[in-house]
């Protein structure tokens, strides 16, 4: 069957053949239909940190999986061949064991997510990462109704984050340097857009969300968050993994910084919930499986719009 393989740090993907799984006990095998692209994907092929991640190479990338459920293993009860369903990334799938970059895919019952009626499999595979990674970062955030929110990137990411924290209530204000991408930054809910998280440092913002995570993203969130009250900067994004900081600012100006790695099956099924109501309607970019080359030097070039999906078997 196809696939692509990541075979180390600074080579391009492969595109092979390799060997169709079988499901083992507890596990399923599920015809991939949708599996998202990640900034992550670029990070893998340029930063050798990210082996650490990895127990062995070549691996199939791919941690935003939906499909199709085509073979149970021994002791499945839970789930049948037929039932559509999304992959909760946070048990060891993505980078430590084959991915969705291969038409057909095994994976624990533990991972599965139902997908609902009203849900396509492109938005669905949004959802287990993106829209996770999105929705889990709220959370660890604390937004709430009443709150005043700064998104730093309306990518990928960033727009579900931004649409999400509006429906909960927030006072958004997103940072965006794509002016092409404001309108929908409005659109979302946003009630200011700029270029730089700075220029809302009379704002007073309670919280920042870095989905970005760019270096300079990060510092300036911290930077501009408010002093008073304990102002929170999240940082999601890992376009650079690392960053200079001005302590000075934060220790006097008591603020926090926390790391938001993604999140739970609850925060899949809280965005899919969205999409199926019609109140999250992420721009999702899809591209055939063997354009997944092409999508990752969109994502290196800046030009993806919204999130890309490989559409991988009809």
């Amino acid at each position: 069957m196809r696939a692509w393989h990541f075979v180390g740090t600074h080579k391009p993907f492969e595109r092979v053949d390799i060997e169709e799984p079988t499901a083992g006990p507890g596990n399923v095998v599920i015809d991939v239909k949708a599996a998202g692209l990640c900034h992550s994907d670029v990070g893998i092929l340029e930063d050798e940190k990210w082996l650490a991640n990895m127990k062995e190479l070549p691996v199939v990338p791919g941690h935003e999986t939906a499909g199709v459920i085509s073979e149970v293993g021994e002791g499945v009860t839970d789930w049948k061949v037929g039932d559509r369903v999304a992959v909760w990334p946070m048990l060891g799938q993505g980078y430590s064991v084959n991915g969705a970059w291969e038409d057909r895919s095994e994976v624990s019952t533990e991972t599965l997510v139902a997908i609902p009626d009203d849900v396509s499999f492109a938005q669905a595979a949004a959802a287990t990462d993106a829209g996770m990674t999105s929705v889990g970062a709220l959370t660890t955030a604390g937004v709430e109704k009443g709150m005043k929110v700064g998104i730093i990137g309306f990518g990928g990411l960033g727009q579900i984050g931004a649409r999400v924290a509006h429906l909960r209530g927030a006072e958004v204000y997103v940072a965006e340097i794509n002016e092409s991408a404001w309108d929908r930054a409005r659109e979302a809910g946003a009630v200011k857009v700029a270029k730089s998280i700075t220029e809302f440092a009379d704002v007073e913002l309670d919280v920042i969300i870095d989905y970005a995570g760019f270096g300079v993203t990060t510092s300036d969130a911290l930077d501009t968050v408010k002093s008073s009250g304990g102002g929170r900067v999240v940082q999601v994004g890992m376009g650079k993994l690392e960053t200079t900081i001005d302590t000075y600012g934060l220790i006097l100006g008591r603020k926090q910084l926390h790391g938001s790695a993604g999140g739970s099956k609850e925060d899949i099924e809280e965005t899919m919930r969205y999409m199926a109501s019609g109140d999250l309607t992420p721009v999702l970019s899809e591209i055939d499986f063997e354009q997944i080359p092409d999508g990752i030097q969109q994502l290196i070039d800046g030009t993806a719009v919204g999130r890309l999906v490989a559409k991988v078997t009809d």
